[in-house]
This record gives structure tokens, C-alpha cells and sequence, in this order.
């Protein structure tokens, strides 16, 4: 198994949960060195392996050693309400790394892929609008956590495209998404000001305050007999029960889907599942 941005957080724990219940787990991240750390405190069998999703040579780099199968990939890594930035492919920081990255590493490991792919998005999505016209955020004024959501949604129409394609083409192989709720994890680093202290307040009441509970969901989505496209979440206050949840309108939009994933795969120069 594949997991990204396993050197803190969500990552961390669902790779140290899936190597200590038998699976070989690859830690995908950027800082080699965190994630050797990270691993040598988990009991299983376990690589780390460099992986910078804001770097397309990166993501092809980490793509054409693999070898071999490989039964999950979990598109765990991802920023949120960063600073406007750019990629070093000159793609908007939210999207180029949340989306793109993942959009690319996916179609290129898929020949490899023999189960599923699941994919972290957030309830955040909710606030995001995915448009074709300003994926990049140069028409409009730049809002880090609309830009997060914006992200968190075309990762839920990723799944929603890739889980039609596999369907179309006979494969198995299923897309599933998931999301942890409110998790106290170092993804809230950048947010500042009222923004801050409100998310980190409600950490208290309404959060799965560690990180264990926020990577349940994801967990249910690899462990689980899931039909493709499922979307889950957390129930109840402490998230201990990951569930099935119900899909939005704009979550289900078929046809920006398809226009995504072609949108994708041009600026990327990735499609290998047409």
C-alpha cells in the first residue's frame, strides 16, 4: 500500500494502522527524513519513499520506480488555507497539490493498481467551487480556505470520474473517497486571526480531536467492501463510527467531472485511463 504525506498527522496514523495490521506500507513524503522518523516508531513492515505532489517531476519520479503490484493507494496528502503560492509547475498551490498531484500520481501507478484508490477530501468541500474558467485563482480574489475547498471538491469529482472509468472499462479496481471531519492535526498551521481561534476552540466540542479518530474514515474506506465512488465520514461526536455519507449535487456533477479530468489531464500531460 501507498499512502502520501504519511510523515505527521492522518497519513501517519492510517499508514502505522494498515503496516501493524499486515500490510507493507509505503510512506510517500516530502521530507524523507520526517517520515524515517515516523516509521521507525511503527510496528510492520514499512519504506519511505520521496514524494512532493507540488512537483509533477516529483510525482512521475516516484511513479516510474515503481515496480510491481499494488494493492491500495491512499491520495492522503494534501495543505490547506495556505498563503496564494504557486506550484513548481506554476499551478495555484491548492489545486496543483491536492488535486493535480494526486490526479497524476493516480493515472500513472493505475496499471500497477489491483483494489482501490482512496481519496482524503474534506467537508470543506462543501464551500468550494470548482471553475474551469480560474482553476488558478487569477480572475478572482484569492481566498485561501475557498481555494481549499475548491481543491477538496475536485478530489471528490475525481473519484466520482475515475470510479465511472474504471466501471466503463471492466476493472475492478475501485475509487473511493473519504473525509475526517474536524481533526486536530498541523493542517490548520496557516490559518490566522479569528479563523484560528474559532477551529481550534471547536476542537473541544465538535472535533475528533486526535488523529486517530479523523483517519478512521479513510481506514473504513481501504479496509471495507465498498462499492466504488462510496464517500466516507465521521458520526458522532468523537468520530469513532465512519459511515457512508450522502452525496451533494455539486459532488455528483457528472459532466464537470469529465471536464475536470480532461482540464486535468492537459495540464498535467497524465491520462493514462481513457
Amino acid at each position: 500500500m501507498v499512502v502520501t504525506g504519511a510523515s505527521s498527522g492522518l497519513g501517519a496514523v492510517t499508514a502505522r494502522e494498515l503496516a501493524q495490521a499486515g500490510a507493507r506500507v509505503v510512506l510517500a513524503v516530502r521530507d524523507v527524513a520526517k517520515g524515517e522518523r515516523v516509521a521507525a516508531g511503527i510496528r510492520g513492515k514499512t519504506e519511505v519513499r520521496a514524494l512532493d505532489l507540488a512537483d509533477l517531476a516529483s510525482v512521475r519520479a516516484f511513479a516510474d520506480s515503481w515496480t510491481g503490484k499494488l494493492d491500495v493507494l491512499v491520495n492522503n496528502a494534501g495543505i490547506m488555507a495556505v498563503p496564494r503560492g504557486k506550484t513548481a509547475d506554476g499551478f495555484e498551490d491548492h489545486f496543483g497539490t491536492n488535486h493535480l498531484g494526486p490526479f497524476a500520481l493516480t493515472n500513472l501507478l493505475l496499471p500497477s493498481i489491483t483494489d482501490r484508490v482512496v481519496t482524503v477530501s474534506s467537508g470543506l468541500a462543501r464551500i468550494g467551487t470548482v471553475r474551469l474558467d480560474d482553476l488558478n485563482w487569477e480572475r478572482r480574489r484569492y481566498r485561501p480556505m475557498r481555494a481549499y475547498g475548491a481543491s477538496k471538491l475536485a478530489n471528490l469529482l475525481f473519484t466520482l470520474e475515475l470510479q465511472r472509468r474504471l466501471a466503463a472499462a471492466g476493472s475492478s479496481v475501485r475509487a473511493l473517497a473519504a473525509h475526517p471531519g474536524v481533526a486536530a492535526t498541523s493542517l490548520d498551521q496557516h490559518l490566522r486571526g479569528p479563523l484560528q481561534a474559532v477551529t481550534r476552540f471547536s476542537y473541544q466540542f465538535i472535533a475528533q480531536r486526535e488523529a486517530e479518530y479523523g483517519a478512521l474514515p479513510t481506514l473504513y474506506a481501504v479496509a471495507e467492501d465498498l462499492p466504488g465512488n462510496s464517500y466516507v465520514g465521521p458520526t458522532g461526536r468523537s468520530g469513532a463510527r465512519p459511515s457512508l455519507e450522502r452525496r451533494r449535487k455539486a459532488d455528483s456533477d457528472t459532466d464537470l467531472a469529465k471536464q475536470l479530468w480532461d482540464v486535468s489531464a492537459r495540464l498535467t500531460g497524465v491520462n493514462r485511463h481513457e
